[in-house]
């Protein structure tokens, strides 16, 4: 993960007060809205059986458990750089590999809900048995083995490479301050790349198995076609994140004046934006979740 508010803290000092301010204030009440929202979900979640035994809920709950961690280690990360500046290393490593670790789950997850939406509408009467709470438990353990595996070797070169004195020095936290070795960088993109087309191939498989075996005029087949659409355009959102220098690069070329504010909007894009997406899949797209989830806050305004 290419955190894109990297370059931001790099410029910060150019910002004035009033401005720094102002977009701090703007990036702490986007989290409030959208983790206020997630949190009112998996409160309705925990609530109603219903939602806990369907590994389709499950996986969502955990995409959006998910996002949130990813949304405040972001947020976090952002504000020490206009505040801080500098914190110990060690906490600078831990901060940055929880943050890629859950930015790496997402993708992962997204194409799990894929497939369960496939064997849902293709194998309704065998959904049951091959889509279990217990193998979805497993699968989601899988998914984070599978995320750390991928982020460890980060930590394991840097101890390899750099004196323990390292780890008690102050830096300026970015990925590539916490993980200074040049090799990093190369075994990331391969990564990347194999993560991002295994996981668009299996979307794009399941969107075509869902056309092909799904009658035309199901209501069911119509909605997981639109679901595993919606599934795609968050994928789309979360691969800016992996084309993050790109996109830099040629907002500098564009907006040499407003450098800074065109990186800031480019944050917001790229890291908030699409943590705002899964609430409205699940939350309020699914009518069972959203039933509830109305009858949830409606007591809570009748309670005050």
């Amino acid at each position: 993960m290419n955190l894109s508010f990297a370059n931001l803290t790099v410029i910060s000092h150019r910002d004035s007060f009033d401005k720094a301010v102002a977009k701090n204030v703007v990036v702490v009440a986007l989290s409030i809205s959208i983790n206020y929202i997630n949190v009112n979900l998996i409160h309705t979640f925990r609530r109603h059986q219903i939602f806990y035994m369907n590994p389709r809920y499950i996986l969502f709950i955990h995409l959006v458990v998910n996002d949130m961690i990813q949304l405040t280690m972001t947020i976090l990360l952002f504000l020490i750089s206009y505040t801080l500046h500098t914190i110990s290393a060690s906490l600078c490593c831990i901060l940055i590999l929880l943050a890629v670790c859950t930015t790496e789950n997402t993708p992962l997850n997204l194409a799990c809900m894929a497939v369960e939406c496939y064997i849902a509408v293709s194998f309704p009467l065998r959904h049951t048995q091959i889509c279990t709470v217990k193998k979805t438990h497993i699968l989601i353990g899988l998914i984070w083995v599978m995320t750390i595996l991928s982020v460890l070797p980060d930590l394991f070169i840097t101890l390899a490479t750099e004196p323990l004195d390292f780890f008690h020095t102050r830096v300026f936290c970015l990925r590539e301050t916490a993980f200074p070795n040049p090799s990093i960088p190369k075994k990331r993109n391969i990564s990347y790349v194999i993560l991002l087309v295994t996981v668009w191939l299996i979307i794009l498989c399941t969107y075509a198995r869902i056309l092909f075996t799904a009658k035309g005029a199901c209501k069911d087949a119509k909605k997981a076609r639109n679901t595993i659409l919606l599934h795609g355009f968050q994928l789309l959102l979360c691969m800016a994140t992996y084309v993050d220098p790109l996109i830099k690069s040629a907002l500098k070329y564009w907006f040499p004046e407003h450098h800074a504010d065109s990186l800031f909007a480019c944050y917001i894009t790229i890291n908030i934006l699409p943590r705002s997406i899964s609430p409205i899949i699940y939350g309020l797209r699914d009518k069972t979740f959203r039933r509830y989830l109305k009858k949830y806050l409606l007591c809570k305004v009748n309670t005050k």
